[in-house]
């Protein structure tokens, strides 16, 4: 795999699965990726997120069981990251290697990947696929990550609760660690998870937090020309 012209991407489940699987981005969003493969050689990582249905099966286990473990509520989210992943491997079919990886640690197929696309989902309990992202990353030589969610920016604090928070546009690791704290918790909201913060901090990677809502702004990005997000990053 040429890392020169290879983007990773953490696709987040908020776009996939919002509440209903979002057809129409993700019309939109193969459209721009194909585009992307044919007519600018470039070539992608998509690790994909669990969305609503992972919170929809981690709520209705705790609601009829009193006894659900975080490691319980961490698999039903890893298994709907894979369900996930498998419909984003099915939509780009033409372009996908057919295998979707779960497991950073066996990137064989990866790393003598011909596919234009290769495909990667929840590993195992103690953390987000941010962190997966973060482990593919640096396994391939890839220092940039592309975390695509549903926000645009990254607040100094979260704007929902207080009408003062501020876009951060960059920020150091040092700094996003302090604010997210340091303890991964399954369905936790956070830009990138902790865990994952902590290990992107070490290895010295780039990741740039933007809204998968604006197309045009990722197609920007891609194409090195300027965009709206947040850097995180070591300066």
């Amino acid at each position: 795999m040429n890392k020169e012209n290879t983007f990773v991407i953490n696709l987040g489940g908020s776009l996939i699965m919002p509440d209903e699987i979002d057809v129409d981005f993700l019309k939109k969003f193969r459209d721009l990726i194909v585009n992307q493969i044919e007519n600018h050689n470039k070539k992608f990582v998509f690790i994909t997120g669990g969305g609503a249905t992972a919170r929809k099966y981690q709520s209705s286990a705790e609601e009829v069981s009193e006894s659900i473990s975080d490691e319980d509520k961490d698999w039903l989210g890893i298994h709907s990251t894979r369900l996930n992943a498998q419909l984003i491997r099915t939509i780009f079919r033409k372009y996908a290697h057919p295998k979707i990886n779960t497991n950073p640690y066996d990137l064989e197929d990866f790393y003598s990947c011909d596919n234009p696309i290769m495909i990667a989902a929840g590993w195992k309990p103690g953390f987000s696929t941010d962190y997966d992202t973060a482990l593919i990353s640096k396994f391939l030589g890839i220092k940039k990550i592309i975390n695509l969610s549903n926000i645009s920016y990254i607040y100094n604090k979260d704007p929902k609760k207080y009408s003062d928070a501020e876009i951060v546009e960059e920020m150091s690791w040092y700094e996003f660690c302090a604010m997210v704290g340091d303890k991964w918790t399954p369905g936790m909201h956070a830009p990138f998870d902790p865990v994952a913060a902590k290990f992107a901090n070490k290895e010295d990677l780039e990741v740039v937090t933007m809204s998968g809502e604006n197309l045009q702004n990722l197609e920007n990005y891609l194409n090195n020309e300027k965009f709206e997000g947040s850097v995180i990053c070591n300066g």
